[in-house]
């Protein structure tokens, strides 16, 4: 019987060609499919502020995990981990190499080690939602940041839900989720690249993303989720760009400060993946910008299959 598809994983920060990357290097090697671990890309219809895959790139190759629930469903950790999973086994037991993709280093490492999420409790999270609403959510992720400095790096600042959630964890433990976990365990064997940028270069491709967003239409995109009840999302709304454009509709915001404000919480939510993939030391490591990156990756990926 032969052996199950090891999984190829490309990671690095919002900006970094990620996922064109992903998509030249799963033409080349022909049999391979693509695994999203983007927190927001898995919402319908956010697809210009989360740089969703085209729908040409996801004609050439299959995606898994992009626009697969509704903005007002909040995905939890749990969750996607589960559907990320099935997704890997789906491919590893078709001989599909499965190439998970993404910058959101809770998700990577959800679907691809042995991380185990506690339960709930009703009270804690009822209290801590309630502090939520009275405080904001900037003033929680301060309270996490002392508590858990490693899980405040990984949650946006806005994120009231996972702010919440990982306060209720540390409730629930007696103790900061991220120094409870052991060393990494794989589930899966991998290869993995990280794709080096330096902040020079990530800043200005920040600009020109987030330049392109609205030329293409993203606070159109916006207007209409706004329509559909995204501004009561409790973790959707407050994705990257959206929570910044629903201010600009709502007036509180100009276009001008709108687009800066989403350009500054890009570059530190950028700053905050780069740390994150730093600490991993099984990732192989690529200039972003490498005239010769596919071939770079395919050189990584078989002389770890080979061995």
């Amino acid at each position: 019987m032969a052996a199950l598809a090891r999984v190829l994983v490309i990671v690095g920060p919002t900006a970094s060609g990620k996922s064109a990357l992903a998509v030249e290097v799963a033409r080349r090697l022909g049999h391979a499919e693509i695994v999203g671990t983007d927190s927001m890309q898995v919402y319908r219809g956010m697809d210009i502020g989360t740089a969703s895959p085209s729908a040409a790139e996801r004609a050439l190759v299959p995606h898994h995990l992009v626009d697969v629930w509704d903005p007002s469903h909040a995905v939890t950790v749990a969750e996607f981990q589960e559907c990320a999973r099935a997704a890997v086994d789906d491919c590893r037991a078709r001989a599909v190499t499965p190439i998970v993709v993404g910058g959101s280093g809770l998700y990577v490492s959800a679907v691809l080690d042995d991380l185990r999420f506690p339960g709930t409790d009703p009270e804690a999270r009822a209290r801590l939602e309630g502090e939520l609403a009275r405080g904001g959510a900037e003033a929680l992720h301060g309270r996490l940041a002392e508590l858990d400095p490693e899980a405040a790096a990984a949650i946006l600042p806005t994120n009231g839900r996972r702010i919440v959630r990982a306060l209720e964890v540390i409730e629930i433990t007696g103790g900061p989720f991220t120094a409870r976990l052991p060393d990494p365990v794989e589930v899966y064997p991998t290869v993995r690249v990280g794709l080096e940028i330096g902040r020079e270069d990530l800043d200005r491709r920040i600009v020109e993303r987030v330049d392109r967003m609205f030329a293409e239409g993203f606070v159109d995109e916006v207007r209409t989720l706004d329509g559909q009840g995204l501004a009561q999302t409790p973790t959707a709304s407050r994705a990257l760009g959206y929570s910044q454009v629903l201010a600009l509709l709502e007036g509180r915001l100009t276009e001008v400060e709108a687009r800066q404000q989403t350009i500054d919480a890009t570059r530190r939510f950028a700053r905050r993946q780069q740390r994150w993939f730093r600490r991993d030391p099984r990732i192989a490591w690529i200039a972003y910008d490498s005239l010769s990156i596919v071939d770079d990756v395919l050189t990584l990926w078989g002389s770890e299959t080979s061995t």
